[in-house]
């Protein structure tokens, strides 16, 4: 349980290490009772097992460590952006404005020419976290704040987004309603465009992508 909930990086480590004792409390057991193949089965586990010991609580921890000690001194330094780790991102939980839970970030798009996310993922899962249904969200109208995702949209606005297909995902974020999906945010209030915690394209312009293409002329 301990490796399988993907709780973060010590946890998935110290779940190795209960699987490195137990391995080798084999080990000593086959041993004692002269059994070579269950020796050479438990002692092949117990390589794997140190080695996932020293990946997850030794270098991913460091790693870990790392990104949350920048996050915390960007939150307490006045003259640099607040950061937010993008593997802690990929997991947390999507909340309204009520606080209530819509979905679980299940990834992020970036833009591979251009600084910025092209659309973030979001999962809905059903009762009991049976069946799944994806959706792909303008990074304006998420915020990444005190270890969650806050949705700009309330989950009628999300439901309302159309499914994508678990392995089939769009090259851009599709558009809503014919609309292109960075007019619709613009809607929202610019002055939050700035804020330090909201995810988007620094250099997209969104008031040239509203307008009417310009390349366009008649015939």
């Amino acid at each position: 349980m301990m490796t399988a909930a993907n709780a973060g990086a010590r946890v998935t480590g110290w779940g190795f290490a209960v699987f490195a004792i137990g391995s080798v409390a084999w080990s000593l057991t086959a041993t004692c009772a002269h059994q070579s193949n269950l020796l050479l089965t438990n002692l092949f586990l117990t390589g794997i097992n140190l080695i996932g010991v020293w990946r997850w609580l030794g270098r991913q921890a460091r790693h870990e460590d790392g990104s949350n000690n920048a996050v915390r001194k960007s939150s307490q330094a006045g003259n640099a952006p607040t950061l937010f780790s993008a593997s802690a991102a990929v997991g947390a939980n999507v909340i309204d404005a009520s606080g209530e839970k819509i979905g679980v970030i299940v990834d992020l798009t970036l833009k591979r020419d251009q600084r910025g996310f092209a659309y973030v993922v979001i999962a809905q899962y059903g009762t009991g976290g049976v069946g799944e249904t994806l959706r792909a969200v303008d990074p304006a109208r998420v915020e990444f704040m005190g270890g969650f995702a806050h949705s700009k949209m309330s989950r009628k606005e999300l439901d309302a987004l159309s499914a994508l297909q678990a392995d089939d995902w769009p090259s851009v974020l599709p558009s809503a309603g014919g609309a292109r999906p960075w007019c619709a945010a613009s809607k929202l209030n610019m002055a939050d465009a700035h804020a330090p915690a909201i995810i988007h394209p620094p250099n997209f312009s969104r008031a040239d992508s509203c307008r009417p293409n310009s390349t366009s002329r008649p015939a």
